[in-house]
């Protein structure tokens, strides 16, 4: 992201006064305000060329391997933009690893790729480390544990004073055959 002299002046000024707290006149709140304001454009306008170059790969990968030349040239870029692989992707240049240009892409997308498996990985179990300590008390329930030498209590019986459980046949009673209609009469013409 590039800004000009007098966005540079603006950021400057608002740095200053971020270290040297004073207040600041309505003028430079405003062009602060603007310059974040442009800056936040400039990120959504960054999302949306991201979301746009990364579905025109995907679609020069469905068209391969007519759309070699242009794909290659797709993923170098999304790879240089900071694009993690995907399946696909290692699935289509092992596909085209004939040529070699695809053959060099393939080798640096499966550094890539692996690099970030391992990094979701860590990321994984420093999450599952930093988790609290999960009780053994749970162990108790297995068989073979402390609860299979504690006796069980016994399921209660029920009561003959209890409403028996009713038949299907009562629930459900049996469907009656529809009577068909009686013949129509004979009309006469008249």
């Amino acid at each position: 992201m590039a800004f000009s002299a007098d966005e540079l002046r603006v950021l400057r000024r608002a740095l200053a006064n971020a270290l040297h707290p004073a207040p600041l006149p309505d003028e430079d709140v405003r062009d602060a305000l603007r310059l974040a304001a442009s800056v936040d454009e400039a990120v959504r306008e960054a999302g949306r060329l991201r979301a746009f170059l990364l579905d025109d790969l995907a679609r020069y990968r469905e068209a391969l391997p007519g759309s070699l030349p242009g794909y290659l040239g797709l993923l170098e870029d999304a790879l240089a933009d900071g694009y993690d692989p995907a399946a696909d992707d290692l699935a289509a240049l092992r596909a085209l690893r004939g040529n070699p240009a695809a053959a060099r892409l393939l080798a640096r997308c499966q550094v890539l790729a692996e690099r970030s498996v391992r990094a979701r990985l860590a990321r994984v179990s420093q999450a599952t480390a930093s988790a609290p300590a999960v009780s053994r008390a749970r162990l108790l329930a297995l068989p073979g544990g402390r609860a299979a030498e504690e006796p069980r209590p016994k399921p209660p019986t029920p009561t003959p004073a209890e409403r028996p459980v009713p038949k299907p046949s009562e629930v459900f009673p049996p469907r009656r055959r529809p009577v068909p209609p009686p013949p129509p009469e004979e009309r006469v013409a008249g």
